[in-house]
């Protein structure tokens, strides 16, 4: 380290997720000093499956966070050696040769499907090989050759296509720059290289965005630039700040839960839930899915998805916990509060209800088919236990990711560490332990992702000479839930001999009511 230990070093990280925005300052040990939340508005939608959102919406609810920081805290912004953002992953925008945007950004919730192009003779050869398929799904689902179609006008102005990361990074160092870490998505990226694919590359020819139009890419914990006055002026960090690369809001909680152990899981129980592991090695855990860049150069993260995951929780609280949301009001505490104390009053395995959550279709497992299921109802069931299914499900289809990593990498995960919204539940921490058999850890700081990009910061500061050596010094274990024994043998029952089955048994009904009702869409 270049400073004393004793001297305490001040970090801001900037978490742009989906459901809101954080601004936190950590010390150069991971310790969370300060922190402001401010809550967004996850998308609007002007036509069924389309979810956008305003891009200079998320600059003002940056913004807002990172002044609510400094009125809520003694630290003042003279006081940041430097900053670091982590956002959602996939939501892109068009700018202008100004760099203005032109539309809404498309969320990462989006789900509308381009036209394919047409490729030729390559067409003719991906289909010979039996790629034709998943090109043409790659097609359809890059943002890119949708808005070339269907808002030519928009794309002929759109000098830049980038990440949301870049679009806030712009504004506030005045550089349209990013973090390797953050570029994810139906994009002409090369994931096992970490950089976008030579012009020359014939994949280019499956989307309508162009070189020219990426932004530069840097590693995570490189700089980016530094806070400009108008930035400045709006969220009050101090001009001249450097600004330092991080990654994608995953990749950061992967970092800053889990460190780069590369026997060590990360659950993320967020918006979108996932299991990630880390590693040196380049492995795609399920068949054409990249390994995404982690938060450390010359690392991949290894994850499965469940997508909008604990989506389904804010889903089932505003649908049918309004007596304990007004509760709450009276008793000034959150909701999942008093839904977590119910559930501790279920027992394990929910007297038989069993929820598979396919919420809505994910990027590859499994198809737009997908729907989700809840089976063995009956009239001893509760709201309480609909709630705790969807926490069971949620962890059943969280451990076949646990399962499909170790098979596909070849190496067993010894550990579990579990972060996001969800992990502020005790309920799910311990069913968590339980269905996986295995000890469950929070990281000792609820903000991880925010966490993993103040450690980007620390190394690009010098502060520490690499990731490992700063994960080291600024990631530890908080709450411990270990496994109960009897819980551990029902659950794997059940997920074995009911679980594991139920995809493949419902899958014939999802095509027949697909077909009958023609939705989802195809």
């Amino acid at each position: 380290m270049t400073d004393s230990p004793t001297k305490p070093i001040y970090l801001l990280a900037i978490d742009n997720g989906t459901q809101s925005v954080r601004a936190l300052i950590f010390d150069q040990f991971g310790t969370e000093i300060a922190k402001a939340r401010v809550p967004i508005e996850p998308y609007f939608s002007t036509q069924p499956s389309f979810a956008e959102q305003h891009a200079d919406y998320y600059w003002q609810k940056l913004s807002e966070a990172c002044q609510q920081l400094w009125q809520s805290c003694d630290i003042k912004p003279s006081q940041i050696a430097g900053v670091s953002l982590a956002t959602q992953r996939y939501t892109m925008l068009c700018l202008d040769k100004d760099k203005k945007p032109l539309r809404p950004a498309i969320v990462w919730m989006d789900l509308r499907q381009g036209k394919p192009k047409n490729l030729g003779i390559l067409g003719a050869v991906t289909s010979v090989i039996g790629m034709g398929d998943l090109v043409k799904e790659a097609q359809q689902k890059a943002r890119c050759n949708w808005i070339a179609h269907h808002e030519p006008d928009i794309w002929r102005k759109t000098a830049y296509y980038v990440n949301l990361s870049a679009y806030l990074t712009d504004k506030l160092t005045g550089e349209l720059i990013d973090s390797a870490g953050h570029v994810l998505g139906y994009l002409p990226y090369d994931y096992k290289a970490r950089t976008w694919m030579s012009p020359k590359n014939p994949k280019w020819r499956l989307f309508s965005c162009r070189p020219e139009q990426m932004p530069k890419i840097v590693a995570p914990g490189q700089p980016l630039g530094t806070i400009s006055a108008e930035a400045a002026a709006a969220t009050g960090i101090a001009e001249g700040t450097p600004m330092i690369a991080a990654a994608s809001d995953k990749a950061c909680e992967a970092l800053g839960s889990a460190g780069l152990a590369t026997d060590t899981a990360c659950l993320s129980f967020g918006t979108t839930a996932t299991i990630n592991t880390t590693s040196q090695d380049y492995i795609e855990v399920l068949k054409h899915m990249p390994a995404y860049t982690a938060a450390a150069p010359d690392y991949y993260n290894h994850e499965y998805m469940v997508y909008r995951g604990f989506w389904m929780v804010s889903w089932f609280k505003e649908q049918f916990a309004h007596y304990e949301q007004q509760l709450a009001k009276t008793q000034g505490v959150d909701t999942e509060k008093l839904l977590d104390e119910a559930v501790k009053d279920i027992p394990a395995g929910c007297m038989g209800l069993m929820m598979q959550p396919y919420w809505s279709p994910g990027v590859r497992h499994p198809g737009l088919e997908g729907k989700g299921a809840l089976i063995g109802f009956s009239d001893v069931h509760t709201r309480a236990h609909v709630y705790r299914a969807i926490l069971e499900g949620l962890a059943y289809e969280l451990k076949l990711g646990f399962d499909t990593i170790e098979r596909r990498t070849g190496k067993r995960i010894k550990h579990l560490r579990v972060s996001g919204g969800g992990s502020q539940s005790d309920s799910a921490m311990q069913l968590t332990a339980d269905i996986f058999g295995m000890p469950t850890y929070r990281p000792h700081t609820f903000e991880a992702s925010g966490l993993g990009a103040a450690i980007n910061c620390a190394v690009g500061l010098g502060i520490y000479p690499d990731h490992l050596t700063a994960t080291e010094a600024m990631t530890r274990v908080g709450d411990e839930f270990l496994p109960i024994a009897k819980n551990v043998d029902l659950y794997q029952r059940l997920y074995n001999e009911v679980y594991l089955k139920m995809y493949e048994r419902l899958q014939p009904l999802y095509f027949s009511i697909q077909k009958i009702t023609g939705y989802p869409p195809l």
